[in-house]
């Protein structure tokens, strides 16, 4: 027996013995790609154990991450910092070999997956940020930036919706530098892969600008590693189809029984007589000598690489200058920014954030993104930066297409890469759209930044399918993603400065409809979430607490309230970073002896209600509303001085 088929082996035996030991897992995928990701691993995938976070390292990602047992195999036998007894651990509390794939839990795991097609998405992202690099950077015999992004991907993958969507992206941008490894085994949970799926896949990718390449044999090494070496080569995107047999060498091998099984230790014990194998957790010396092998020429390709940056920087000071800085966020002054705000005035939402892009893409050549074909409303767009296309890799304008789900999972791939501060954007109403992408933003806390215009009923005319309710919930209530409502551009720059400070994911709100003028908004306060915009002359009996387009409708209320009563007007651009403030802070803004708390928010949002208890009022949007002019329908919802106030007086008629 060769080396290459006893490795092949024993990478199967540690895997099947992880899943076995945990009791749980999907030994289907984890057994049938495992000659693919051997391949891979061995003969083409450049990395470097000593630093795994170099730049011009090689990505993987796993889209099919419930095969991360086979991940995790391949990960220790190469070297990185990932021991037997991590596989012996897989599945267990606290360990660095969870269920699926996470990002920074486990050394060499790129990005965190499971949700089946987010990491195809993810991968094109990757992509996307190396051709960047690769087309601003390199010069004329000094390709600093040339590496490749490969992502692993099965059946089930390629049925979700975000997956196809970042496949279209992929092939009409031409990312040349990005290989799918399709392990096409044809067998899902439920069965044969034809109770769901019929399509031609080779047929699908080469219309959507693919290289498609075939291998016969997904569980031969050497036909695995002839087809990845003949995707390297490719002018275009390239799939390769590897034809695979799930669960191979197992009594359930090829049928859906295997996908979600775990062997058990009489089980266990056949299959590695089948391969040869008699020992337990075992890695041969030869074994890792050959693994290694391939461990020390990526170390080389490393130390290479570092030679050949240091001749560049001589032969190109201009050009290595501008690649140093676009590792310097500090150059952007916020404070200078947030001085100058006064310039936007009267602007609606969209204006403000188009000038504060602007004012920062001009500094931060990391900034990059687009919208889901929705820039002229949204205006997320960077002036004078040309759009990225299959010809300009250089554009920093990314037209994402109708494909929000993708948008989302795509801009995560880029923040993944390095050092990029991606942003994309369309109408919060179709948020919902992005949901899964912005939930992985927030695991990863990735840098990401979420541009939702037309915030409120205002939009008006467009109808209830358009107008944004629950949107605002649903955002809140993903855990360490940060919803900044700004009502002014002093409040959008503090979710700026969040961002740019890399403290995860934020979301701005924004509205169509020009925003009123408003005292005392101040930057500064606005990094805290939430601050007293107008208080109370002595002791508040009413605290009014708003956000965004309804801080100005809460200050003309409290107007109208302080010939009667003291009153108080809080503006909470952001719930999440207001939350995480001290106790003292927090009682400070809120003023929990206020004898009415009161809410306004065009939503229906009930996170209001920890800030004014079940005794509290708020005033929020509990039904869907019809197609009208926006004041109209912003009105018939309540949104007035005269009805806030009539809600307000019999509230304390009861009190």
């Amino acid at each position: 027996m060769n080396i290459a088929d006893k490795t092949l082996n024993y990478v199967k035996s540690i895997t099947a013995q992880s899943i076995s030991k945990a009791g749980s897992g999907h030994s289907g995928t984890s057994l049938g790609a495992s000659a693919i990701m051997l391949a891979l691993f061995k003969d083409h995938y450049n990395f470097d154990v000593s630093e795994i976070d170099y730049l011009n390292r090689d990505r993987f990602v796993l889209s099919a991450g419930h095969a991360c047992p086979l991940y995790y195999t391949l990960l220790s036998m190469f070297g990185f910092d990932l021991s037997l007894q991590d596989l012996k651990n897989l599945r267990r509390a606290g360990a660095r070999t969870p269920g699926h794939p996470e990002y920074g839990v486990t050394d060499g795991v790129e990005v965190s997956t499971g949700p089946l097609g987010q990491g195809i998405a993810n991968a094109v992202g990757m992509a996307i940020a190396e051709s960047l690099m690769e087309e601003r950077f390199n010069s004329v015999g000094f390709q600093i930036i040339n590496n490749y992004t490969y992502c692993l991907c099965g059946d089930g993958d390629l049925m979700e919706g975000v997956a196809q969507e970042a496949c279209s992206i992929a092939g009409n941008l031409n990312l040349k530098r990005l290989v799918l490894l399709y392990d096409a085994n044809e067998v899902t949970i439920d069965g044969n892969l034809n109770l769901a799926n019929r399509e031609n896949i080779a047929k699908k990718f080469k219309a959507m600008g693919w290289n498609v390449i075939h291998c016969r044999n997904g569980n031969n090494f050497n036909a695995c590693s002839r087809a990845i070496a003949r995707a390297k080569k490719s002018d275009n995107p390239t799939i390769v189809i590897f034809k695979t047999t799930i669960g191979i060498g197992t009594e359930k091998e090829g049928t859906s029984a295997i996908h979600g099984y775990a062997l058990s230790k009489e089980e266990v014990k056949a299959f590695n007589q089948k391969l040869g194998i008699y020992e337990d957790f075992f890695i041969p010396s030869d074994v890792r000598d050959w693994c290694v092998a391939s461990t020390r020429q990526g170390k080389l390709n490393h130390e290479k690489w570092n030679q050949d940056l240091a001749i560049y920087s001589n032969s190109n000071p201009d050009l290595y200058r501008q690649f140093m800085q676009f590792f310097d966020r500090k150059r952007f002054d916020v404070e200078k920014l947030a001085k100058n705000c006064y310039k936007w005035t009267g602007m609606s939402g969209r204006e403000i954030n188009k000038n504060i892009l602007n004012e920062v893409a001009s500094k931060l050549l990391q900034l990059v993104g687009g919208t889901a074909d929705v820039a002229p409303s949204t205006m997320a767009f960077i002036d004078n930066a040309s759009n990225f296309l299959a010809g300009n890799k250089r554009g920093r304008n990314i037209h994402f297409g109708v494909r929000e789900h993708a948008m989302g999972a795509i801009c995560n791939g880029i923040a993944l890469y390095d050092d990029f501060i991606p942003f994309c954007s369309t109408f919060l109403s179709f948020s919902n759209y992005m949901l899964p992408a912005i939930r992985m933003s927030a695991l990863m806390n990735l840098g990401v930044v979420y541009m939702f215009t037309h915030d409120s009923l205002m939009v008006g005319e467009d109808g209830p399918t358009h107008q944004p309710i629950e949107q605002l919930a649903q955002l809140r209530s993903i855990i360490g993603l940060n919803v900044f409502r700004p009502c002014d551009a002093q409040e959008l720059v503090a979710g700026y400065d969040h961002c740019i400070s890399r403290l995860g994911p934020v979301a701005f709100i924004l509205s169509r409809q020009k925003m009123p003028e408003i005292e005392n908004t101040s930057y500064k306060n606005a990094m805290q979430g939430g601050y007293v915009l107008l208080p109370a002359k002595k002791d508040a009996d009413i605290v009014i607490y708003a956000s965004g387009s309804e801080v100005s409708i809460a200050l003309e209320v409290a107007k109208e309230l302080d010939k009667k009563y003291d009153v108080s007007v809080v503006s909470m651009p952001c719930m999440e970073v207001f939350d995480k403030q001290s106790s003292a802070y927090k009682d400070k803004v809120l003023q929990p002896k206020a004898k009415l708390k009161v809410a306004i928010e065009a939503s229906n949002d009930c996170s209001w209600f920890k800030y004014i208890g079940s005794d509290g009022l708020f005033i929020g949007v509990d039904d869907y509303m019809f197609s009208a002019p926006g004041e109209e329908v912003y009105a018939k919802a309540g949104f007035s001085v005269k009805e806030i106030l009539k809600k307000i007086s019999k509230r304390l008629g009861k009190n």
